[in-house]
């Protein structure tokens, strides 16, 4: 057997979707190089496998098992407490750069164990705090979450809800400014200084200058700071800030660069008459925020429309758990009206709520907007299979978040088998209803998706195995019998030294 065959075979039989847990234990073991690790952090995991390499020795197949994306969060709160430290930090932050479009928040009680830890690991390789910091800045905390901390018995854990002290409501704050913990309230008064707008001014030469456009956006601003930014032409921050004092606003609406009346033209603090000169406003991109004017009136309404505006459809930005707090994102009728309005922009931002009714999904769907569907397709859960299949299609940026959706049709794809894109004909070549899978498309992709096609009986896929151009794919097609995969693992796990063949294969006893 070459070093190439054992190298598909492991690869093909670790991803095969039908490989029962005894299989897949097989290949933690140390033969089978990191091909264990691989499996372990992506790939959907039996619960007999999870409980395997939760209790694995090696520290490498735990910490894979703690990127893993594929498994309930939940399964691996033991991970939080693993006696490697290293473990523990993948678990707090699993994606290295660059961040998938979607993570997932961790269930409650992993978040209090890892930001509760008072060491960081037997092996001492990273610090509890490392830990947090890695946690802090991988989005695994949902804002609800900072939320629920200010009122825990814990006081870490309501320092830690300081943090995101804009996310606070006023009475959360307030109370965490009068915490009976010195600490705490020495962590509230530290956070609340982006309200102060002496202490704000004071602060920004300290602060680096990639951050100042962020404070300037955001903090509530001294009038002399807010024409220090006139003077200094670093007003684009303040066309969005809700702090900008009115008159300041009145000049930036006049601003001579067209993106600055184009960031003030939707404020919803933005009087009548400058709604109406905006509206006339030279620029079309100026004039079109001005139209949408009547839709923000909240703050919260034009960050949601912000978030949209300029992106294009191949954006491919984090998409978020929704926070469960109705005071942080906009109405339900707020979404419906954007729906069925004129302007493609509000189509585009009720197309990225998840919430949006079926019907309206229904509407959407059909939209001459490309963009609009787009955002559906990446972003709804009862956006249509058609259109899924539609984008994926055409736009090579969204496959592999698309490919990851619960409603990604796996059959009606046959049509596309004669594409000239290889990843579209590869996933035509996948479709288990296709007459003859193409084993001998010149793309590699392709034969290894048509070599994997479940219509393939347990005798075609042998002569795919024995061929280095198809194995790995004949390997991963779940057709393929247990005690075959257990064969080809003796094979390539105890260094037998000629393949297997059909005829010559024993049967293997389960474990």
């Amino acid at each position: 057997m070459s070093d190439t065959l054992r190298e598909l075979w492991l690869r093909g039989v670790a991803f095969n979707p039908a490989a029962p847990s005894d299989v897949l234990i097989r290949l933690m073991d140390q033969a089978s190089g990191e091909l264990g690790q691989l499996m372990c952090k992506d790939r959907d995991l039996p619960d007999a496998v999870i409980d395997a390499a939760l209790r694995h020795p090696e520290w490498r197949i735990r910490g894979a098992l703690a990127r893993n994306q594929h498994v309930d969060p939940s399964r691996l709160a033991p991970l939080a407490t693993d006696p490697s430290g290293l473990v523990r930090a993948r678990l707090a932050n699993p994606h290295p750069h660059p961040w998938p479009r979607w993570v997932r928040p961790l269930p409650d009680d992993i978040l209090v164990t890892l930001l509760t830890a008072q060491e960081g690991g037997e092996d001492g390789k990273v610090t509890a705090n490392e830990i947090i910091w890695e946690l802090d800045s991988s989005r695994q905390i949902p804002l609800s979450f900072f939320r629920s901390m200010a009122g825990r018995e814990d006081p870490a854990l309501r320092i830690r809800a300081t943090w995101r002290w804009d996310s606070l409501t006023p009475a959360q704050q307030a109370g965490l400014l009068d915490d009976p913990d010195p600490a705490v309230r020495e962590a509230a008064q530290d956070r609340n200084w982006e309200l102060d707008p002496e202490r704000v001014e004071a602060e920004l030469p300290s602060i680096r200058p990639s951050s100042r456009p962020f404070v300037l956006g955001r903090c509530a601003l001294s009038p002399a700071l807010v024409e220090q930014c006139f003077a200094d032409d670093t007003v684009r921050p303040l066309a969005r800030n809700p702090h900008t004092p009115a008159d300041a606003v009145a000049r930036l609406a006049r601003h001579p660069e067209a993106k600055v009346r184009e960031v003030v033209a939707a404020r919803p603090d933005l009087g009548p008459d400058l709604v109406a000169e905006l509206r006339e406003d030279p620029d079309e991109d100026v004039r079109m925020r001005a139209r949408l004017h009547p839709f923000p009136r909240t703050w919260v309404e034009y960050d949601v429309i912000d978030r949209v505006i300029g992106h294009g459809p191949e954006c491919i930005c984090p998409i978020t758990e929704p926070d469960p707090d109705p005071a942080t994102v906009p109405s339900p009728d707020w979404f419906a009206a954007c729906a069925v309005s004129g302007e493609p922009v509000l189509r585009r931002v009720a197309a990225s709520w998840s919430g949006l009714p079926a019907e309206l999904v229904g509407t959407l769907a059909q939209d001459d907007d490309e963009e609009v569907r787009i955002r559906l397709a990446c972003n709804h859960p009862l956006a249509p299979p058609r259109l899924l299949l539609d984008v994926f299609v055409t736009r090579p940026d969204h496959r592999s978040d698309l490919l990851t959706l619960p409603g990604f049709p796996r059959t009606g794809r046959t049509h596309l088998i004669g594409h000239p894109d290889p990843e579209v004909r590869a996933l035509a070549a996948a479709d288990p209803t296709l007459p003859e899978p193409p084993v001998d498309d010149a793309d590699e992709a392709v034969r290894r998706a048509a070599a994997a096609n479940p219509s393939l009986t347990p005798e075609a896929l042998e002569t795919l195995l024995a061929d280095p151009r198809t194995a790995e794919g004949a390997a991963a097609n779940p057709s393929l019998p247990v005690p075959r995969m257990h064969a080809l693992l003796d094979r390539c796990l105890n260094g037998a030294a000629t393949p297997p063949t059909a005829a010559g294969r024993r049967e293997a006893a389960p474990g």
